[in-house]
């Protein structure tokens, strides 16, 4: 799907260190990208994560313990390597199949890419509720796996109105799902629970509500596009300029600087797609989506480290080569989707 908000194209959202201090000693690390450059730098992390999460003690991938490089043979781009903390080649591969495969759905059947995108929203579920449980909290998983497939689906076919339904009864069910367990840790799993009901489920309907209109299909491009050239932008730029520290105790690779490339990246793409995607569409409408999207991946990326911090985690999971788990994909999208939703059809209504 997407890359991370303002700083790597693949893994964590974290870009590349610059030559700063790492994160405050005995915090865990965030993601792939925001481990330090120092191997003693890693810390153990929380007792009994979930299986699909990584520890914040294991941060370290392979690539953090380097091998003695030959000059001659690419010791620059394996030190690059090991300052991003992942298989960088291995990343955009598979973030190029899966944008292949998000635009052969969207531009052939759009239900298919509507069906691809229950799936990995379902899967980033899974991740989250398994990381919630290594700290004791226990969602009611079964009305949440099922509000997270009927939602996108009712929002495609209904619309609007259908959202607020299907998100309003996934919230009642679970709350009556969870009684059955007794009162000892009531609130903290249904306040667990409607956190990602409105996290992922509702999101998950209003990327269907992008898609539902003639040209969805262009509008959801318009999205994606944009949180990826957020993405892309805030590597390339924090890896050659990134010298000083966005959020250095929530996401220590993160720079101003890599920001800023994200914004002129983003709000370049945005401006083209609207213009040239949308009938009636215009570059300064799209250069105004494009702004607001860097600052909801930006915001979506440090969530999604605030909430990996919190439960002591790594990443999420392990399932996307080179990017850690699927949560690690969505935090930027997910976060982005309501706002081009809502621009979009201020802007050019469908």
């Amino acid at each position: 799907m997407g890359l991370d908000d303002a700083g790597g194209p693949a893994g964590s959202p974290d870009e590349p260190e610059v030559d700063m201090p790492g994160p405050p000693p005995g915090e865990a690390l965030d993601s792939p990208s925001g481990e330090a450059p120092d191997a003693s730098a890693g810390k153990t992390g929380e007792e009994g994560a979930p299986s699909g999460a990584t520890p914040a003690a294991d941060a370290r991938p392979d690539s953090a313990e380097e091998p003695a490089a030959d000059p001659s043979d690419g010791a620059s781009a394996a030190k690059r390597e090991s300052r991003t903390g992942r298989n960088l080649p291995m990343a955009i591969g598979v973030g190029v199949a899966l944008g292949a495969l998000v635009l052969l759905s969207l531009y052939t059947v759009k239900p298919i890419f509507l069906a691809v995108m229950v799936v990995f929203l379902f899967l980033g579920m899974r991740e989250l509720t398994d990381a919630f449980r290594s700290r004791g909290i226990r969602v009611p998983f079964i009305p949440l796996a099922t509000g997270m497939v009927a939602t996108p689906v009712v929002a495609y076919v209904w619309g609007p109105t259908a959202v607020v339904a299907a998100v309003s009864l996934t919230v009642l069910s679970m709350l009556m799902v969870r009684m059955a367990e007794g009162a000892d840790g009531y609130v903290r799993d249904v306040a667990a629970g409607s956190f990602v009901t409105g996290y992922l489920v509702l999101m998950g309907g209003i990327v269907a509500l992008l898609m539902q209109p003639g040209d969805g299909d262009d509008r959801t491009v318009i999205f994606i596009a944009t949180t990826v050239a957020s993405d892309i932008g805030g590597y390339f730029a924090g890896t050659f300029l990134g010298k000083h520290k966005l959020a250095p105790t929530i996401s220590p690779k993160k720079t101003w600087e890599g920001v800023t490339g994200s914004a002129i990246t983003c709000m370049i793409v945005g401006g083209w797609l609207v213009w040239w995607l949308l009938d009636g569409g215009h570059a300064w409408q799209g250069a105004i989506v494009g702004l607001a999207a860097v600052v909801t991946a930006t915001g979506g990326d440090l969530i999604e480290s605030m909430i990996k911090r919190d439960l002591g985690i790594k990443d999420m999971g392990t399932l996307l080569p080179g990017h850690g788990g699927v949560m690690d994909r969505l935090d930027s999208l997910v976060a982005t989707a309501p706002v081009v939703w809502l621009l979009l059809e201020l802007f050019v209504p469908s």
